[in-house]
């Protein structure tokens, strides 16, 4: 299918409009495995996928020690660069490899710990088992990933989310049908295996023209490059997530766990629509910054970016809200139906965070450590504290407002930050 030529001619809409027709796929995917899931395990099985879909996301970060956005970075700079590529993908192979074993110990052996701790019961225990045999393969999907990113090949990173999710939502309805929730939970620990299986075979052949597997040594050359973006994912990845866990599971002592399956829902809905905007920072916005090194060229980028996608993003929040009963009805189940007054608060959070992340990629870009972890500090405490807060004033609600309230917030500092860059003495440097 041919795109139109004004999207053609303008890189973000194409990389958007690919990923797009991925996204909208994996929608209908989605729609079916929740609209299941919801029938199946009701409310209560929703927030138990919700944990389980966080921890997944905090050993994305911790098994490659944060590195993502470090290779993203690195890869657009060096791509010709060999010498440095070899630097880069050795200090990462050692990163992946002690991260690897730890993580492997600490969930095989934890098992029954962390199956407690986050379903109240020593029933799942095997589900963080098969977790730890897939530690490495999520840091290697993670890494090589940041290659696809760091290159811009956004039509192979098309196709392997596709077939990826495909294959992983198919293992997901097996199991399910098979097993109850827990098969569900064995088969998201799984997941990871399927996407670098996919992975090495569609990108394989391009990855060994970046990375000289046979060349690789057991040294960390780019340690003091890398611990940066370590400490930045430590701060955005692995704490928002268990600040997410922390109030999925204080919902679920001080309401209930019906209350706690609705929120997680909700978050699910925005992780589903928000899928659209993700890949376009990894793919476009974060390579691009990398090789930006004027203001002036940075303030004309912001508003190539926010002409270019904020009319859309705003008329798709808008219209999911309109929606938002129908989405409920289709995705889960009548049993659901009290979330939807949780849509507004969602909606006009996510759509303040993207406005401010356009700004914010600007410090991953730069590594500029210090501006990137004290404003994602600041909002998570925000959204932390005022989600406990607003939980005893205003119920569940209260912790969707506490999102939109923080990140207003976390938007303010960002633009506070960079306020000189667009008004003051570094405008013209």
């Amino acid at each position: 299918m041919k795109l139109p030529k004004f999207i053609r001619n303008n890189l973000i809409l194409k990389i958007t409009s690919l990923n797009s027709l991925v996204v909208g796929a994996r929608l209908l995917m989605s729609l079916v495995v929740q609209k299941l899931l919801a029938e199946y395990t009701g409310q209560a099985g929703i927030a138990k996928v919700g944990q389980l879909r966080n921890i997944s996301s905090i050993l994305m970060s911790l098994t490659s020690l944060g590195t993502f956005n470090g290779v993203v970075k690195y890869v657009s700079e060096y791509k010709s660069d060999q010498k440095n590529l070899l630097k880069l993908f050795s200090t990462l192979y050692v990163f992946s490899f002690t991260a690897s074993v730890v993580l492997f110990f600490i969930l095989f052996f934890g098992a029954s710990y962390f199956s407690h701790k986050l379903f109240l019961s020593d029933t799942y225990a095997v589900v963080f088992k098969v977790m730890a045999v897939a530690v490495p393969f999520i840091s290697m999907n993670r890494i090589f990933s940041g290659v696809i990113n760091g290159i811009s090949d956004y039509k192979k990173h098309t196709k392997i989310e596709f077939i990826s999710h495909f294959l992983a939502a198919v293992l997901l309805l097996v199991s399910l049908y098979f097993y109850s929730l827990k098969g569900v939970l064995v088969a998201i620990a799984l997941t990871p295996i399927i996407q670098f299986t996919v992975l090495i075979i569609i990108f394989g052949k391009v990855l060994k023209d970046y990375v000289d597997f046979n060349s690789i040594s057991f040294k960390i050359p780019f340690l003091k490059q890398l611990l940066g973006f370590t400490v930045m994912s430590f701060v955005a990845t692995v704490l928002s997530n268990y600040v997410e866990i922390d109030l999925r599971t204080l919902i679920l002592e001080k309401i209930s766990e019906a209350e706690a399956g609705s929120w997680t829902a909700m978050n699910s809905i925005s992780k589903i629509y928000m899928q659209f905007l993700i890949a376009i920072f990894s793919l476009y916005i974060l390579p691009k910054y990398a090789t930006i090194n004027t203001s002036f060229e940075f303030r004309i980028e912001i508003k190539k970016i926010y002409t270019s996608l904020v009319p859309l993003v705003f008329i798709g929040m808008v219209l999911v809200y309109v929606l938002r009963n129908v989405l409920i009805e289709v995705i889960f189940t009548d049993a659901f139906m009290g979330m939807a007054i949780l849509f507004k608060w969602q909606l006009a959070g996510d759509f303040v965070r993207f406005i401010a992340n356009v700004l914010s990629y600007q410090f991953l870009a730069k590594k500029q450590i210090k501006y990137f972890v004290s404003t994602q500090l600041i909002g998570l405490a925000m959204y932390y504290v005022f989600g406990r807060y607003y939980l005893s004033s205003f119920g569940t609600e209260g912790v969707v407002m506490a999102l939109f309230v923080s990140n207003l917030i976390y938007l303010g500092i960002v633009f506070f930050v960079l306020r000189n860059t667009f008004f003051g003495k570094n405008r013209d440097i």
